[in-house]
């Protein structure tokens, strides 16, 4: 018997909700659990600098990530819409266009920021002292940004089918692949050369090169509809009505990431005025602070997913079931794990830095103020992913404009001549705040469920929908299903619907 498809527009909200986050939230735990495992290496073994040069330098690439991510947002929506009205030649179509595109601006990116990465990080005011460490580890990370994109894409895409388990198959590969290159790399045990902190970065390409080669072979030997081979090569030719999707809506999505990256520069630079110390601690934090928003954005990103297809199905009554149990289960996630990062701060914290130093207790001090702000945020990251589902991308992105532009950074900057740096402590709490009330009433009164993803194309002729004569029959067991059930059921789906 053939496995089931994975479907999300059927079956209980909270069960199925939860079923496709966990993968995605364990993935972003083991990814987190890579970054955090390389700044042991670094901050206990090479040094104070050498960690202020990693916050510095991943601030940039966040940036950088966050410049193209928008246009993956948009495929994998568009995909997940053309999965819940059954078109698989479309889902194809969007594949093919995204990742041509995707990929190619990744490569220009990549290569510009090799050759401007000290120029960037001397404007962020990088100390002096942490300068060279952070170009060389920087230029590595460039290096590797296009196998990054790409792989983060294709996962991406899969969730988009309903697939959250093979993304992070692979991405539990990768991060087990990293943590055993670091050490070797990096202090040049056997055979590996001494690499010191480019060693870290240089980990980093290898584990996600071999990952992305054995993700490409398995989609490939599974015969996966998402799956482009050689005989699909027209596919990677570029549909000009995808491609104005991608951008019109894409570049919105990529702007919210663009305006957080900008927003975390601006901060860590005015950070970067109090000192090495303090930069540390604040690193040291932002370590923390990667798990805390963990549980937010898996359930952002598996709520985005399941509203999409469910738009694509026109069953409007789950999106709107989709939003409330992910705003819960935010809550009761991200307070679980907030709750004990307080109480055992100062053992997690001085996993980053040396008991009894200064900027250990410094630490101490902002975690105690700004961890609380990602329970909000995960409202935001939550009703903004739902939101986004429908193509209306400008409102969100017009929010997270105002609350990190108009609130924090401001708030940040003006209250320091009396509050000193505590004025950027606070600054997250009272942003994030603002920023799910803005979002709430958005989703309440706002009209996204009008706009769409794709607007008609006026060279085209109208051609009436094929609407099917019966609804898709219901999966009896979603419980049961694997993450097989993807590929064999949307090939079911597609013979079905030629027939």
């Amino acid at each position: 018997m053939p496995p089931r498809q994975h479907n999300l527009t059927e079956g209980p909200i909270g069960r199925n909700l939860l079923a496709f986050a966990l993968p995605i939230l364990a993935g972003n735990v083991a990814q987190s659990l890579n970054g955090s495992v390389n700044a042991v290496w670094v901050g206990r073994f090479l040094g104070e600098e050498a960690l202020t040069a990693t916050a510095n330098a991943n601030n940039i690439m966040f940036f950088l990530i966050g410049s193209v991510f928008g246009f993956g947002m948009a495929a994998t929506i568009l995909i997940a819409q053309a999965i819940g009205a059954r078109d698989i030649t479309q889902a194809r179509r969007v594949m093919g266009t995204s990742a041509t595109f995707f990929v190619g601006l990744s490569v220009v990116i990549a290569a510009l920021g090799f050759w401007l990465s000290r120029y960037l990080l001397a404007a962020m005011g990088t100390p002096m002292a942490s300068l060279q460490f952070a170009e060389d580890y920087l230029q590595v990370i460039f290096l590797a940004m296009p196998i990054l994109y790409t792989f983060a894409f294709i996962s991406a895409a899969l969730r988009g089918a309903g697939d959250s388990r093979t993304p992070f198959r692979f991405l539990l590969v990768s991060v087990l692949l990293d943590i055993a290159f670091n050490p070797l790399l990096i202090f040049g045990l056997g055979p590996f050369p001494k690499l010191g902190i480019a060693g870290s970065a240089w980990s980093t390409l290898l584990a996600q090169g071999l990952t992305l080669v054995a993700l490409l072979l398995y989609l490939r030997h599974r015969k996966h509809p998402l799956w482009l081979g050689r005989h699909d090569a027209h596919m990677f030719k570029i549909d000009l009505t995808i491609l104005r999707a991608l951008v019109v809506k894409g570049v919105p999505m990529g702007l919210q990431m663009v305006l957080i990256s900008l927003a975390m520069i601006a901060m860590i630079t005015m950070v970067n005025h109090y000192g090495t110390d303090t930069t540390a601690a604040y690193g040291a934090a932002l370590q923390l602070w990667t798990y805390v928003q963990m549980p937010a954005m898996a359930i952002g990103a598996a709520c985005s997913s399941m509203a999409a297809q469910n738009v694509g199905a026109n069953r409007w009554d789950r999106v709107s079931a989709t939003a409330k149990a992910g705003v819960l289960f935010n809550f009761l996630l991200t307070g679980a794990i907030i709750a004990p990062l307080i109480l055992l701060d100062r053992w997690t914290l001085a996993l980053f830095l040396p008991e009894g130093s200064g900027a250990l207790e410094i630490a101490r001090h902002l975690n105690h103020i700004s961890v609380w702000s990602f329970l909000f945020f995960g409202v935001t990251f939550v009703v903004s992913g739902v939101v986004r589902s429908t193509g209306a991308v400008i409102p969100p992105l017009l929010i997270l404009a105002l609350a990190l532009w108009g609130i924090r950074v401001p708030f940040a900057n003006l209250l320091q001549p009396t509050m000193g740096e505590d004025a950027i402590w606070w600054s997250f709490p009272v942003s994030a705040f603002c920023s799910m009330l803005m979002a709430l009433s958005y989703y309440r009164w706002g009209n996204w469920r009008k706009a769409r993803m794709l607007a008609p194309d006026p060279h085209e002729v109208a051609v009436p929908a094929e609407v099917p004569a019966t609804p898709p029959s219901p999966v009896a067991d979603p419980s049961a299903e694997t993450d097989e059930d993807v590929a064999t059921g949307l090939v079911l789906a597609e013979d079905a619907k030629k027939s």
